[in-house]
């Protein structure tokens, strides 16, 4: 750059092979490590649809979608354009004493997509929408415990940390707050917990993201009707699910539920601009904000911003028009099929799991003692490590970036674009059946990719 000029591009480029140092430098410095370690540390350059580029052009397939904001897969142009437009339009944003058009219009756009729940909050993630639906369900109830399942992530600030079930997130994060556990799909203990009489809500994930974990059918409904019954309310997370991941809009709606209140983010960004939302009643709402010296009671300075309202517009929008859920719920029945074929084949595959474009991949001890030798040698360093060494080879032998579900876990979660089609199941299956059939053919796949790895894990 020269003189006072500002040229993103050019700053781009001059920087480009400088990501990993800059981070190891100025911001978590375990993140450059950890991919340094397992080999991750690629540069990509460019990204559309369902691929990332290098710098050579290579196209990896993205079946992670980081993390599922992607469902539109990356750069779809209706959102880009719309995102252009609303730079170009120049508008008064956040002046904060008006009541702009932009977040009304998403507001009513998600309250059509829940006909019983008709206000909705916005802030800028979904750890954001989760905090609200906490306040808001306390204040509504006034009752002061959450009752969340085991193995739950709903995120990483203090209130969302506190209904959080992974240990590994927590720890010297405390004192949280006194919020209790249950076990996932356990109608038993939640009503145990719901007699005593000062539960707020239960909030759940229609699917569990951490080891994709389905409920029993009809969970969620009951759940929901065991809340009613004792005063308190149901809250679905639908943060990774919602916005069409589990081939409906909302993955409760395959339970027949009607939760008090829905949180949802990622997806909703279009993959440009941060959003979360917090959907509810009237009712709700009205007990928070109940006169107007309570009207900035609970409220984020950048939450209603016209950028990420424009990119929500145009998510629902193409959502709508293009048919996505569809193609969600169509492909993946069809990738989970050919997955599930492949059970009975290969002794280390234990269970293929999930619900439209959400895909849960399972790993689980061998019989033969040749594979389970190797499979204990892995264990004995960190349970885990072997579904890691598959992400290792899908990534590396065929460019398929995918990841572990959860810390200590074996299995897989597939999360692409909603986008995907026939293309990408067939290079994903085929890359899959490459990768077992050398880690099962001999033990050289697990010990090559799994050696690094476990000489990281020894040293933690």
């Amino acid at each position: 750059m020269t003189g006072d000029a500002f040229d993103l591009r050019q700053l781009l480029e001059a920087h480009r092979d400088d990501g990993y140092a800059l981070h190891a430098q100025y911001m978590n410095p375990q993140l450059p490590r950890m991919l340094h370690a397992i080999g991750f540390d690629k540069t990509y350059v460019r990204g559309q649809g369902a691929y990332l580029y290098d710098a050579q052009g290579t196209a990896y397939l993205d079946m992670l979608a980081g993390f599922g904001v992607y469902a539109l897969g990356r750069h779809h142009p209706v959102v880009r354009r719309a995102l252009h437009d609303v730079l170009d339009a120049e508008l008064s944003d956040l002046t904060q004493f008006d009541c702009a058009p932009l977040p009304g219009l998403l507001a009513q756009a998600l309250a059509a997509k829940t006909p019983h729940l008709d206000r909705v909050y916005f802030g800028n993630s979904g750890t954001e929408a989760v905090e609200a639906a906490l306040k808001f369900a306390r204040h509504a109830t006034g009752r002061p415990r959450i009752v969340y399942c085991d193995h739950a992530y709903h995120g990483l600030t203090v209130g969302s940390l506190s209904i959080n079930g992974a240990e590994e997130f927590r720890g010297g994060f405390g004192p949280l707050l006194p919020d209790t556990a249950i076990a996932y799909g356990d109608l038993a203990a939640l009503e145990v917990e719901l007699r005593r009489g000062d539960v707020a809500a239960f909030v759940v994930e229609p699917i569990q993201g951490k080891g994709v974990a389905v409920p029993p059918a009809g969970f969620l409904r009951a759940a929901g009707e065991l809340a009613h019954r004792h005063g308190a309310l149901l809250i679905a997370d639908e943060v990774q699910t919602g916005i069409g991941r589990t081939g409906d809009f909302f993955a409760y709606l395959d339970d027949g539920a009607a939760p008090d209140i829905v949180t949802v983010a990622k997806a909703l960004s279009g993959g440009y601009v941060p959003v979360g939302a917090m959907i509810s009643s009237t009712a709700i709402f009205e007990k928070v904000y109940s006169s107007m010296d309570r009207v900035l009671v609970h409220d984020s300075t950048f939450g209603s911003n016209a950028q990420a309202m424009a990119a929500g517009l145009a998510t629902l929008h193409v959502m709508e028009n293009e048919a996505v859920v569809d193609n969600a719920r169509k492909v993946g029945d069809q990738l989970r099929s050919r997955l599930a074929e492949l059970v009975d084949r290969y002794e280390m595959l234990a269970d293929v799991r999930g619900r439209g474009l959400m895909i849960g991949i399972e790993f689980g001890r061998p019989s033969s003692w040749k594979l389970r030798s190797s499979w204990t040698a892995l264990q004995s360093a960190r349970h885990g490590l072997f579904a890691q060494t598959i992400v290792h080879a899908l990534f590396h032998r065929h460019r398929v970036l995918t990841q572990v579900s959860g810390d200590n876990m074996e299995v897989i979660k597939l999360i692409p674009p909603l986008t995907i089609g026939e293309a990408e199941v067939d290079r994903f299956v085929a890359a899959f059946v490459d990768v077992m059939e050398e880690a099962h053919r001999s033990t050289a796949l697990m010990r090559d990719f799994g050696r690094t790895l476990i000489t990281q894990a020894m040293k933690r």
